[in-house]
């Protein structure tokens, strides 16, 4: 983005020192350091550095060594401007290592829509420099001149900073700068909610290859979005809601009309739940043409995916705040303490303590509510847990067992066989791909 494209007709170019000042940059610095102990490096959208955002150590002598030549610093440029474009393109903070072979951490600023530059920090080395670490380093460096005879002493001057460390502080530095500058962080979330769930559809994507693909819609996993909807339980939903895209697309790739036509059926069910839990009908019939003419617009499989996610937030804050909100929330703890204990020989006296109701409300509440037993939802969460083992492990049918909560490899048997159609060995042997 060259300043030169918005001369003419455009108006003034907004620049990052318009917006991020000399007086926000200090106190950035001052949280920061405090925290962290790490220098700032402020750069505009070409990748050239912005001095008067930058810390008065920003390049340790290990730098200063690299850009003693032209070369050296022209490598430092090209490896900044990719670095920013990654961050800014993904909208979350972009961790790497640097040219020269040493930590660089890039924190995208931008307001609104508007890239206006980047921070970086780090400069920094994950673990005490070795052997391996100069060789590298020394590789990296082939065609510059530079230091031969010291780099050990160089690089000891570095931090060591873990990884962990590196990505506490890349969060930090975000929520820092836009929380000081008072950017406008709504286009930059979107990317990075967008960049965060596109990679959990991506793991769907790829267990799906190894388990079952002939079922064209995975109906099984729509009616688990229904109960977490209905009890409000939003990482559980969100959770769900990926993998449900993610059969999707693996099924129908490329395919953004198909996946249009099954969100919107997907909105209807997801009505539903949020009626059946007390939401006024007419409300929900508002909100569902509102829904559908927004999904109409979008353009990319992407976008789509982030707006569906928001949809379903809207339908879990609808449910949450309705009559019956109260009933659901009862619920909830029988459901994740099955969710979390399945593998143990539960009782309906152990669930029903877990919710602080007796066993005969329990019972009547989970089925008036979710419609379907305590027992039938119980068996499914073993026996969906028993199909992910059987296709992804080794185990044996009688270990498979024992680990998802049944005592008798009969009863196991007979009980997967109802629900599946096939025996567990026969359900590996027909879907198991080697």
């Amino acid at each position: 983005m060259s300043t030169d494209a918005n001369k003419g007709n455009a108006g003034p170019t907004i620049t990052l020192k318009d917006l991020v000042t000399k007086r926000h940059f200090q106190k950035i610095e001052s949280t920061f350091n405090r925290n962290f102990n790490l220098h700032l490096e402020a750069v505009d959208i070409e990748g050239h550095e912005i001095k008067s955002l930058c810390s008065a150590d920003c390049h340790p002598e290990f730098c200063k060594r690299v850009r003693s030549s032209k070369i050296g610093v022209k490598r430092c440029h090209q490896d900044r401007l990719r670095s920013l474009n990654l961050s800014i393109e993904t909208g979350q903070p972009y961790i790497t290592l640097c040219h020269a072979g040493i930590v660089l951490a890039c924190i995208p600023i931008m307001d609104g829509s508007l890239p206006l530059g980047g921070m970086f920090f780090g400069k920094c080395i994950w673990e005490p420099a070795d052997d391996s670490l100069e060789r590298d380093i020394e590789k990296r460096l082939t065609g510059l001149r530079v230091f031969r005879q010291d780099m050990d002493q160089v690089l000891e001057r570095l931090p060591i900073v873990s990884a962990r460390r590196i990505q506490e502080a890349a969060e930090f530095l975000y929520v820092l700068i836009y929380q000081t500058a008072d950017l406008d962080p709504q286009v930059i979330q979107w990317r990075r909610q967008r960049s965060m769930q596109q990679s959990q559809i991506g793991q769907v994507i790829q267990e799906t290859k190894l388990l079952d693909s002939e079922e064209t819609y995975p109906y099984e996993l729509e009616c688990q979005l229904i109960a977490k909807t209905k009890i409000g339980d939003r990482t559980g939903a969100k959770e769900i809601l990926n993998s449900l895209l993610g059969k999707i697309m693996f099924h129908n790739p490329g395919n953004i009309n198909l996946l249009k036509a099954r969100l919107v059926e997907l909105l209807s069910v997801l009505s539903r739940a949020a009626a059946q839990g007390g939401v006024p009908i007419n409300n929900l019939l508002n909100k569902n043409l509102d829904y559908i003419n927004k999904v109409m617009t979008i353009e990319t499989q992407e976008d789509i995916c982030v707006w569906i996610s928001h949809a379903l937030d809207d339908f879990i804050e609808s449910v949450y705040n309705s009559q019956d909100a109260r009933k659901m929330s009862q619920l909830k703890p029988a459901i994740e303490f099955m969710q979390y204990n399945y593998a143990q020989p539960l009782t309906l006296a152990d669930i029903a303590k877990a919710s602080y109701l007796s066993v005969s409300r329990l019972a009547h509440l989970f089925r008036e509510e979710m419609g379907v037993t305590i027992v039938d939802y119980l068996t499914n969460l073993r026996i969906n847990h028993a199909k992910r083992m059987l296709l992804t492990s080794d185990s044996n049918c009688t270990r498979v067992c024992y680990e998802v909560g049944y005592n008798n490899q009969s009863y196991f048997t007979r009980v997967f066989k109802q629900i599946a159609g096939l025996t567990p060995r026969q359900f590996r042997q027909q879907n198991k791909r080697q």
